[in-house]
This record gives structure tokens, C-alpha cells and sequence, in this order.
């Protein structure tokens, strides 16, 4: 017994944790170094009811806001919760997760996530990723949300459905199109399994830019008989990050 909470330490002296980020020594396993955490900007409450910016919040609204761009385009979901912004570091990470094979950034991702949820993660509540097109992920070879999603799920105890939606129409990329563009370019790409009666759908992805793609995904389940869909995401691209970085890494 001894021996074996003496391996961890022993393995950490001859192999200092390594950042996450960059690769610097960190202080923790799977974390990130004081450099990459000051580059990356975590949400926290108060923050936009329907994606988890941050907003400034008004006497007596106790929390129940939106951000400029969830006002402007009001999204098909109901709550919706961002554990980072998608600038800096957490930019960084989406992008290594996403075409970098960076599996390993799944664990603290997922654990990050789970601290910005909130109430969406409370039980009843079935997990669901934004799935690819089969072309997509024939290409990637994983599916990142549906990873990050089976985190969530073993995590939290809560059932995971990661075939529940499927992506029926390749799509194309959504770089450089407007909102409204990207909309009408997601029309009849999803389509769902019936969704058992009296659990919530919580859909998760590694990023929200507009919120096509997830409100398109929330239709199809509520086509499907879910009576209600909120939105889980690891980084949510505000308008800053959109003009410093444009939408086609998201």
C-alpha cells in the first residue's frame, strides 16, 4: 500500500509535471503553468444565461442575463454555460484538442466544464455531443465534443448518448460566413433518435462561435421530443476573439 502512494511522487520527481500549454514544469499533472493560465480567461458567474460570457449584471436580474450576441441572435437552446473565452490559451488548447490529436487535454477540459455547468449537469440530464459527418471523422478519426462528453459523463455519473444525434448532411466549412449564413447552411444536416421522456438534454462542444451549429442540433432534438436542450462548451468565441482570430478556427 505504501509502495504504491509512494509511485506517484517518485514518478513526479524523475518526470516534473508539464504543462498542458506550452510544456513548461507546472505545479500540477494535467494543468497549466502560471504563463499559459494568465493567457487563458476562464468564465465565471455572473455570466450570459444562454452561453456563459461574461456580462455585468443588473440589481434585481439575480443572474438571469445575455450577452450582446445571444440578444442579438437569440439561440435555439435553453441555458447554455463556456468554461473558457476562445482567445489566448484557450484558443490554444481547442485548436491542439481539435487538429493537433492532443487527446490528453480531454481530462482537464472536461474538468473545467464541469465547474462552469452549474445547475445544467444536475441529474436528470442525458449528454449528447454535436457529432460530425462520417467524412469529417473519417478524416479527424475522433470526434472531439464526443470525447469530451464521455469525460463529462464518467465524471458526473450522468448517462452519455453520443449516437443519439446524428450529422446527415455534410456541411462544408462555416468560415467566412455570417450567422445567418452559417443558419441556413446547418438547415436539415441533424436529425435525432427519439429522446427518452424526462431527461434534459445537455449538448456539449469543444467551441461555440455563433451558435448555429448548436441551435440547429438543439431543433432536431426537440423535433425528436426533447422538451428541453441547454449547451455545454469548452470556449465560447466572443466578438473580439471573431475579429482577432476570424470564425474558421472555430
Amino acid at each position: 500500500m505504501r509502495a504504491r502512494m509512494l509511485l506517484p511522487a517518485l514518478v513526479d520527481l524523475i518526470y516534473p509535471p508539464r504543462c498542458i500549454g506550452c510544456g513548461a514544469e507546472a505545479g500540477a499533472a494535467h494543468a497549466l503553468c502560471p504563463a499559459c493560465w494568465r493567457d487563458t480567461v476562464f468564465t465565471a458567474p455572473p455570466g450570459c444565461r444562454h452561453c456563459g460570457a461574461p456580462v455585468l449584471d443588473a440589481p434585481g436580474r439575480g443572474g438571469d442575463i445575455a450577452c450582446e450576441d445571444c440578444t442579438r441572435i437569440p439561440p435555439g437552446w435553453d441555458r447554455g454555460a463556456s468554461a473558457m473565452l476562445y482567445g489566448g490559451g484557450g484558443r490554444a488548447l481547442v485548436l491542439a484538442l481539435k487538429h493537433g490529436d492532443r487527446l490528453d487535454l480531454v481530462p482537464p477540459l472536461a474538468r473545467w466544464m464541469i465547474r462552469a455547468a452549474g445547475p445544467i449537469l444536475q441529474p436528470p440530464a442525458l449528454i449528447v455531443p454535436v457529432p460530425l459527418h462520417w467524412t469529417r471523422l473519417a478524416r479527424r478519426r475522433y470526434n472531439q465534443a464526443a470525447e469530451l462528453a464521455r469525460a463529462i459523463a464518467r465524471a458526473t455519473g450522468l448517462p452519455c448518448a453520443p449516437r443519439l444525434l446524428r450529422r446527415v448532411r455534410a456541411t462544408g466549412s462555416q468560415d467566412g460566413k455570417s450567422a445567418e449564413q452559417r443558419a441556413a447552411n446547418l438547415v436539415g444536416a441533424f436529425a435525432a433518435r427519439p429522446v427518452p421522456a424526462g431527461l434534459r438534454v445537455v449538448l456539449v462542444d469543444d467551441v461555440m462561435t455563433t451558435g448555429a451549429t448548436l441551435s440547429a442540433c438543439a431543433a432536431a432534438l426537440r423535433a425528436a421530443g426533447a422538451d428541453r436542450v441547454d449547451v455545454l462548451v469548452a470556449a465560447r468565441v466572443t466578438r473580439t476573439d471573431a475579429l482577432a482570430h476570424g470564425a474558421a478556427d472555430a
